[in-house]
């Protein structure tokens, strides 16, 4: 489908050029991944990956890690604010166990794919090992491959995980090669001395580490099963042609990895919002991209996909069914 074909179907609709502004930046970006006038939007998806990290041990988060599996119960039962917006906008919603420390029963909302009981603590050693990072990429690819045969064609990913800030941060560190205090912030609600310690480790666990020599590297330092499996998840939706929402600040970080080892997938991501996480705006600005809303958000869960999808549907309905001049008789511009 060429471009300006695309272009010209927009600028034909009942409006003054660009009067939808960043609707038809959208609905270009839709039109040209699925090569076609006449987009569409089929059994949305939104994947929250959950797993437990070794460095909450260091005391670096406001809530303790049991909170992990209790989010992940709270998610299967219904209660949580992912499962309150995905009903309403009728998105379906998978949970991952990608290594959380607990042992939940089978539940048709869960996928198991759990690398261990969370990472180890990264500020003493590796948070994962090669292989364990190999299985992450393993499993994000065959969790996409199921989705795929469910018909879905655009895809949204959350996370959730005590102390998965920390690992986030000290990733966008290294790849936006900036400094430690620049990409960490508050998480789920520290006080100003809880934040500082917290660069302090992070600060501490970059001497123990020193420079990664590739993304992968870098997630077996830092990890985040759940971080390497999104990464690799979005590898994978890119491949098979789906829209990629992207959540908050974990989840882009996620993406900045899978756009660090293939940076074409950039063509079919969506940055559903700006978190009030300190360093996503900079994320977002280094990938010079614009998200769809800023509402103050940073609980991540995929919640800023699931309320960003309406717009993204709105995109695609004015596409597909507002009135061309022409098929209204209404008169062009002079």
């Amino acid at each position: 489908m060429q471009v300006e074909q695309i272009k010209e179907k927009i600028n034909l609709k009942t409006k003054p050029l660009g009067a939808l502004g960043q609707l038809e930046e959208l609905a270009m970006q839709i039109c040209k991944v699925q090569n076609t006038l006449s987009p569409a939007l089929n059994n949305p998806t939104i994947l929250v990956f959950a797993a437990d990290h070794g460095i909450a041990q260091e005391g670096l988060s406001a809530y303790p890690a049991e909170v992990t599996p209790q989010m992940v119960l709270n998610f299967l039962s219904g209660g949580a604010a992912i499962n309150v917006f995905c009903r309403q906008h009728q998105i379906s919603l998978k949970i991952v166990d990608a290594g959380v420390n607990f042992d939940f029963d089978k539940d048709d909302k869960l996928i198991e794919a759990k690398i261990a009981k969370g990472t180890r603590n990264f500020s003493k050693e590796n948070a994962m090992t090669a292989q364990q990072l190999q299985l992450c990429f393993k499993k994000g690819e065959e969790i996409i491959s199921q989705i795929v045969k469910d018909g879905c064609n655009i895809i949204g990913f959350g996370e959730m995980g005590i102390a998965n800030t920390s690992s986030a941060s000290i990733l966008m560190a290294y790849l936006c090669n900036l400094p430690i205090e620049q990409c960490v912030g508050k998480g789920t609600g520290l006080r100003d001395q809880q934040l500082q310690n917290k660069i302090e480790v992070l600060k501490q666990a970059q001497q123990i580490h020193k420079s990664p020599a590739s993304v992968q590297e870098a997630l077996e330092f830092y990890g985040g099963f759940e971080i390497a499996q999104i990464c690799s998840a979005m590898l994978a939706a890119y491949k098979n042609n789906m829209l990629i929402m992207i959540d908050g600040f974990i989840a882009t970080v996620a993406f900045l990895c899978a756009n660090r080892i293939d940076s074409n997938i950039i063509q079919h991501a969506i940055f559903c919002h700006q978190s009030d996480e300190l360093g996503h705006k900079a994320i977002l600005n280094s990938l010079n991209v614009k998200p769809l809303l800023n509402l103050g958000m940073r609980l991540g869960e995929g919640t800023g996909c699931a309320v960003a999808y309406p717009i993204i549907r709105s995109a695609v309905v004015f596409m597909n069914e507002m009135a061309s001049f022409e098929d209204a008789g209404v008169s062009e511009k002079s």
